[in-house]
């Protein structure tokens, strides 16, 4: 197993390099952490959910939620964690009542595509326990690494608060930003609105960056993908951006493509993230030249190991030859993701290009 980093706190000024590289510095090698690292391919993650009332229970539970949170960097020399949460805890803020279904993942009632937003009754103290979790884990966290907040970029979490459940294309979601815009942006405003409270939160409780998630933003058409994406995601931006200018933050548009080069453009983020399927060259040609770019393995070629990993892990490291680069997946990582491999993964990101 790799080394892991001491947990005790002592020298709070300490060299963050992921954190340097959000900021623009260029680190060799690149600073690594992975999306879910704290998670379903650890048994000790396994053993600790088992114990608790499902995921929310775990969730909103800061003594468990932190712990999560902490466990992968006790096996691995990360150099971040991530809090251990959900995007869907906006829209439970928000007042949808929520559940994670066992075999069917979560369900939130009821749909916005048969009920008004307005109609919904406020929970935002659904957010302390999640702000207590940060404090928790800043408390223990080594001063070399880099605490990382996240949310749901609002149209993602749009998809799940109009069709009640996550869906492979969001065509109810789709549908109704076309049919009913006015109805729509409403949606969009509200999930901007607590996100802003929420992520302001996060930071106050000790977050050194936030990433934001836009997972389904693929799904879009280029206009759809400017409304919907682009402008919520750089008003929400500005507005963490006037609260907490020196906190970095990563966009994450899932299946943008062709459309990344004017996410990067427009949003106002400070670094963003590839999927798998983005051509880290072609990433490197297009992306304004200084900004720093998060990823882009393949989470199945970690999965493969070996000479796999090893070519993958050449290649990106050798398309960004001058860019401030910070190396992860291009999604999650796999729950049957061998750990061995991720021990691979940080022995090969030590050893030269």
């Amino acid at each position: 197993m790799a080394s892991s980093p001491d947990l005790n706190t002592h020298a709070k000024t300490a060299d963050k390099p992921l954190l340097a590289v959000l900021r623009g510095e260029r680190r060799d090698p690149p600073p690594l952490w992975m999306m879910r690292q704290a998670g379903r391919y650890l048994p000790e993650y396994r053993a600790l959910r088992a114990t608790k009332d499902g995921f929310l229970g775990l969730a909103y539970d800061p003594e468990a939620a932190a712990e999560v949170t902490l466990q992968p960097l006790r096996r691995f020399a990360f150099d971040a964690a991530i809090l251990f949460s959900d995007i869907l805890i906006v829209p439970h803020a928000i007042g949808q009542h929520l559940e994670f279904v066992a075999g069917e993942g979560p369900r939130l009632s009821p749909p916005l595509m048969n009920a008004a937003v307005e109609g919904l009754q406020p929970a935002m103290e659904r957010l302390a326990p999640i702000y207590a979790t940060v404090r928790r884990v800043k408390a223990l966290l080594s001063p070399e690494t880099t605490f990382l907040g996240f949310a749901g970029s609002p149209w993602t979490v749009a998809t799940y608060m109009v069709a009640g459940q996550g869906s492979r294309e969001q065509s109810d979601t789709r549908r109704l930003a076309y049919s009913d815009p006015t109805r729509f942006q409403a949606i969009i405003e509200r999930i901007e609105e607590v996100t802003l409270t929420y992520l302001s939160g996060q930071v106050e409780a000790g977050v050194d960056a936030l990433q934001l998630f836009d997972s389904w933003s693929g799904s879009l058409a280029p206009s759809e993908f400017e409304r919907w994406v682009i402008a919520p995601t750089a008003r929400l931006i500005a507005a963490l951006k006037a609260r907490h200018p020196h906190i970095p933050i990563i966009g994450f548009p899932k299946g943008a493509g062709g459309k990344l080069a004017a996410y990067a453009r427009l949003t106002g983020i400070d670094a963003i993230g590839l999927d798998e399927t983005v051509d880290p060259a072609w990433a490197d040609a297009e992306l304004p030249k200084s900004l720093p770019v998060q990823g882009n393995i393949d989470p199945l070629a970690l999965i493969a190991g070996g000479n796999t990993l090893r070519a993958a892990v050449g290649r990106i490291r050798a398309a960004f030859p001058t860019r401030p680069h910070i190396f992860n997946l291009g999604h999650g990582i796999q729950q049957d993701t061998p750990i061995t491999h991720v021990e691979q993964l940080v022995a090969l990101l030590k050893a030269p290009v």
